[in-house]
């Protein structure tokens, strides 16, 4: 029904315009009584064999919903009625802030791709905090933690430790992202010395709570090798828990969309199957340089479970889905884990 009546009606829309309609309609209809039991019924696929354990969670299903689409932990019990393992909310950021100037979010249809240039909008994380307090379903939630804008690279570790201080106790796992390319310089924290210095502050701040949670890294997909090994080196000298691979990229060389409207829709990171090469190029290259010393989370590109399942078979423990969900719809996560269950028990 999604690729045949939703998705056509949705992409007469603005894209953010699509987004907050799709969200409106999850939030009014999931919760009746019949449409939530339709839901799970459509949705719902659990099998033992699915069941994976990483960095010491325990997850239902290996398949997550990547951050982005919820920014604000607006629609976690609604979401995780669609069968996900665990899903990611962010990025947040200490303030509120609006994001870069509309419009931000375009669709490559003929590339299943988007292009994004959010800037971190959120409502800041004491609001999301409000939100996850209430929240009612046992889905694994992920904190995915930036900085303000305005912040300077140079205090960027302040704004990491107060979202992380905010959230500690309302999610499983903590996600530092750098590697955005829509908030400017915030990829140069992803050098060496400055990205050392700030993962060995939130990993300490988090040591000294009472129930210290994993630490990730969000990696971009345009890093050097030279780069990746320095990944490989700081995962191991701070000793957090591992990294996602991949947020967006600024690479357009792959896009077979007109140059000319690709160059009218301005800066921003790609999403989508085009991405899914070079992401999974980082997840075994990380694989095998590290030799397998920290999970990754494949995310980039899947839009079916071989899709996943490349990612599985490079490096990867679990995924994560995103643009593939807008171009194939919800149904796409239980395909991924029906796809995993004949993989797994082969």
């Amino acid at each position: 029904m999604y690729k045949s009546l939703l998705k056509p009606l949705l992409f007469l829309k603005n894209p953010e315009d699509a987004h907050h309609t799709t969200f409106s309609l999850i939030n009014l209809s999931f919760n009746l009584p019949v449409v939530k039991a339709i839901v799970k019924s459509t949705f719902e696929l659990d099998d033992p064999k699915l069941e994976r354990e990483v960095f010491g969670l325990k997850f239902k299903n290996p398949v997550g919903l990547a951050a982005g689409l919820d920014k604000d932990a607006k629609l976690i019990d609604e979401l995780a009625m669609l069968g996900f393992g665990f899903i990611e909310i962010g990025t947040l950021t200490p303030k509120p802030q609006e994001g870069n100037p509309l419009p931000r979010l375009f669709r490559l249809p003929q590339d299943e791709s988007l292009i994004n240039r959010m800037g971190f909008n959120n409502g800041g994380v004491l609001e999301a905090v409000e939100r996850l307090k209430k929240r009612k379903s046992s889905v694994l939630v992920g904190g995915n933690i930036g900085k303000n804008k305005v912040t300077p690279n140079e205090n960027a570790v302040d704004d990491y430790l107060f979202c992380l201080d905010a959230l500690h106790d309302y999610v499983d796992y903590f996600v530092v992202n750098v590697s955005s390319p829509n908030t400017p310089n915030l990829r140069d924290l992803q050098e060496k010395e400055p990205l050392t210095k700030l993962l060995k502050a939130v990993k300490s701040a988090n040591d000294l709570k009472p129930n210290p949670k994993p630490i990730l890294l969000k990696i971009a997909p345009d890093l050097t090798n030279g780069q990746l090994d320095d990944i490989v080196e700081i995962v191991q000298v701070t000793g957090i828990a591992g990294v996602i691979a991949t947020n967006t990229t600024i690479d357009r060389s792959q896009l077979t969309t007109a140059k000319s409207e690709v160059e009218a829709i301005g800066a921003g990171g790609v999403s989508g199957r085009v991405l899914a090469k070079r992401s999974t190029e980082v997840i075994r290259y990380l694989h095998q340089k590290s030799k397998g010393a920290f999970p990754i989370i494949g995310v980039g590109g899947i839009f079916s479970a071989e899709d996943a399942i490349a990612k599985l078979e490079a490096g990867a423990s679990l995924v994560q889905v995103y643009s593939g969900m807008i171009y194939e719809g919800p149904s796409l996560i239980k395909k991924i884990k029906k796809g995993l269950l004949a993989y797994f028990s082969r």
